[in-house]
């Protein structure tokens, strides 16, 4: 509604998470088949599960709105919608060593996971580890460039140089010159392009 309503904004709007979902991604193993994601419908949750869908993998996405995952299923393309799977709970979860984390998840839901699960984090605050058989990944965030001077700001809770991912996409998007705004849902297809100028920029992913 703000860029719509400030056609003539000098400056663009940018709220990082393609960089986001493409930390998410890079974390997840290359011959995974099956994926079980939480906060489906959400923006990081969308953008992942279509692209991931889209590379042939099943992606089990858990909403309480079978109404919102149609809707993200309708704007699939023709790839990856029959890859889009609905569950109204976590019981699915069971069959499944790969979770993508987008809500919290209490100890007894963690439960449902099988032994040898990766839960892949983008939910704020992070998992408590309540699961020793289990591996646990950070939330997404990079190294700034070796180069980087000036940088005015710092994440209290990350060793200095790092931020967390949506920031650095801001970053990018500077470096790079983009003229377009990055925000609502996210563009899963410019997903590649992110990461690919991340790497050109010298970010390190945490």
């Amino acid at each position: 509604m703000f860029v719509d309503s400030h056609p003539n904004l000098r400056v663009r709007v940018v709220h990082g998470n393609t960089l986001t979902a493409a930390a998410v991604l890079q974390k997840i193993p290359s011959h995974v088949t099956e994926v079980f994601v939480t906060g489906s419908t959400s923006k990081l949750g969308r953008a992942i599960s279509l692209y991931l869908a889209e590379r042939g993998v099943k992606v089990i996405m858990m909403t309480a709105s079978k109404e919102r995952f149609e809707k993200i299923k309708a704007d699939a393309s023709d790839i990856a919608a029959p890859l889009l799977h609905h569950a109204d709970s976590l019981e699915p979860g069971a069959k499944c060593n790969q979770w993508i984390v987008g809500r919290f998840c209490d100890a007894k839901e963690q439960a449902v996971a099988p032994p040898g699960t990766t839960f892949h984090q983008f939910v704020v605050p992070p998992l408590e580890q309540t699961r020793s058989d289990c591996v646990y990944t950070e939330l997404p965030a990079f190294e700034m460039p070796k180069d980087t001077k000036d940088f005015k700001t710092c994440e209290m809770t990350m060793e200095r140089g790092c931020v967390h991912a949506c920031h650095a996409g801001a970053v990018l998007h500077t470096l790079e010159g983009w003229d377009f705004h990055e925000v609502g849902a996210i563009d899963h297809s410019k997903i590649d392009m992110t990461w690919e100028a991340s790497l050109k920029h010298g970010f390190v992913l945490k």
